[in-house]
């Protein structure tokens, strides 16, 4: 296992489609990142659920998963399944987003994900984002589209425990879902940590990566 370390970031960028995505797909880094260094700035863009019940969940969610952070959340209201038709509104919304950040780190979904509105927000994300560290989460689903990550973060079971409780708290609507439970969550965590030799991990995607090891 060969870990390379990419310091502390002081800026990060987490994007979904979906109010519930970025923290299903990469809450425990999340919290790990910002645990770690208080202060931290998270510029959050969600593309649906503006304007309603979900934007609720998804405001008091993100709060509770960048605990002491500088958290900046938009919330738009593109309908669900439908980001083909909304494509330059989307566009315009991660250029923007783009321009008024320099992120150390980028948190998208992945460009293999098997969700058309994951996938094609992902797309964007590698367009706009092209010089910074992009790693795409996976979220568990239906589809059964889950890869083979080739980059982890080890997640200790307090942490992991925690992300659980936080999405079963702050995402009622949600739990009707038959893949929604704590099962499914630390089911995936408990293997992809299995993966990296630690007890539970998020794992990620990565599209490009750029090393530096001569200085």
């Amino acid at each position: 296992m060969i870990r390379l370390g990419a310091g502390r970031p002081e800026r990060i960028v987490a994007v979904g489609a979906h109010c519930d995505d970025i923290a299903i797909g990469a809450g425990g880094t999340l919290l790990t990142m910002c645990l770690a260094q208080p202060g931290v700035r998270v510029d959050a863009l969600v593309l649906s659920g503006g304007g309603g019940e979900r934007e609720q969940e998804e405001r008091a969610a993100l709060a509770a998963f960048c605990p002491g952070a500088e958290l900046r959340l938009t919330v738009l209201k593109s309908p669900d399944g439908h980001l083909p038709a909304h494509w330059e509104e989307a566009k315009a919304a991660v250029e923007e987003l783009r321009a008024r950040t320099e992120p150390d780190l980028v948190l998208a979904p992945r460009t293999e994900d098997a969700h058309q509105d994951h996938r094609g927000l992902a797309k964007l994300v590698t367009t706009a984002f092209r010089d910074h560290l992009v790693l795409g989460y996976e979220i568990v689903k239906w589809d059964g589209d889950l890869g083979r990550p080739v980059a982890y973060q080890p997640l200790p079971p307090e942490v992991a425990e925690q992300k659980v409780r936080l999405l079963q708290e702050h995402y009622p609507s949600q739990r009707h879902r038959p893949w929604y439970d704590r099962e499914a969550f630390l089911g995936l965590a408990r293997i992809r940590g299995i993966e990296c030799h630690a007890r539970y991990a998020e794992a990620f995607a990565v599209t490009k990566l750029v090393l530096n090891l001569g200085g």
